[in-house]
């Protein structure tokens, strides 16, 4: 039986890597954690069969491939963790210290992609304009900032938290309010404007006008918590899923709900799949078409529900 994940110590290789990933790369958080765990899968695979990581063989990677297997991981699951093991050792290879990756040509099973979950657009502009009778208005005016900026703009999470006030040496990302826009540093270090509609200007000056209650005086973040310092990523989770308890949503609602809500409603309306590639960030426009099958799963229950061949229930 292999070794529980939180007693398998990682390498120094795979500490450096990973260090690689959250500095240059800037990956966030939560991939950071899942890359962690499956590389203390790999090592404790290594480490049981008596294996050399740095001479590892194709046929040997099959083997732990296969003891994923066993574990009947889904193969979302099965996909992240050979991603990250093929990752690393290409990183390794790019430092000269393997001569081939044994993970090249290992896949996980084919999935079925699943749609992305979004709110109608009832919900999101309630969860968007909710007010929630709070004792410190400076709740309630970051909370109305974070889900204008995740809704209004489409931003991922990493790229909120990482917006400053101002452009500085070394922001991620920072708001330009006079131009209304956020220049936001997005998967990949690729960079881009996002555009700040009204609401969310409305919501951002809110925001300004109080922010200064909290935040520390050296404090570059747009987004600050009570203590003064950087929200970091799981604080607006909680505090979206504490909002859209208060507003009454029918689901539960995280951050990349609210992303794919923004890109559903754009593409309903604008039918511009390009721009709706670029509002996101996306690299290959083949990840922004599953938008196409969203809408066009709106459409059928449309459809389902109007007209009279349809097979209503």
């Amino acid at each position: 039986m292999p070794p529980a994940m939180s007693t398998v110590s990682l390498t120094d290789e795979q500490r450096r890597y990973l260090d690689h990933l959250r500095v240059q790369r800037r990956l966030a958080e939560r991939t950071l954690t899942l890359y962690t765990e499956a590389l203390q899968r790999l090592t404790g695979f290594a480490s049981a069969q008596g294996l050399d990581l740095l001479r590892l063989s194709a046929h040997q990677a099959r083997r732990g491939l296969a003891q994923l297997h066993a574990e009947k991981l889904k193969p979302r699951t099965l996909a992240l963790i050979l991603s990250a093991w093929r990752g690393w050792y290409r990183w390794l290879g790019q430092q000269g210290l393997v001569d081939a990756n044994p993970i090249a040509d290992l896949h996980a099973p084919k999935q079925g992609r699943p749609l992305p979950k979004a709110l109608g657009v009832d919900d999101a502009v309630r969860l968007a304009e909710h007010h929630q009778d709070v004792a410190d208005p400076v709740i309630e005016a970051l909370e109305r900032c974070l889900v204008e900026l995740l809704y209004g703009s489409g931003l991922r999470v990493s790229e909120l938290v990482g917006l400053d006030l101002r452009h500085h040496a070394g922001s991620a990302g920072w708001i330009v309010p006079d131009a209304a826009e956020a220049q936001v540093l997005g998967k990949g270090a690729k960079r881009r404007a996002v555009p700040l509609g009204g609401p969310s200007l409305a919501a951002l000056q809110q925001w300004l006008a109080v922010r200064g209650q909290w935040a520390a005086a050296d404090e570059p973040a747009l987004l600050v918590g009570p203590r003064g310092r950087r929200l970091s990523a799981d604080q607006v989770r909680k505090r979206l899923k504490q909002r859209a308890l208060a507003a009454g949503m029918p689901t539960h609602v995280h951050p990349h709900m609210l992303r794919h809500s923004f890109a559903s409603h754009l593409l309903q309306s604008s039918g511009d799949l390009r721009a709706v590639q670029e509002l996101l960030g996306h690299a290959n426009i083949s990840t922004t078409q599953v938008y196409t099958r969203l809408d066009f799963q709106h459409l059928a229950k449309i459809y389902d529900a109007a007209h009279p061949r349809a097979r209503k229930k």
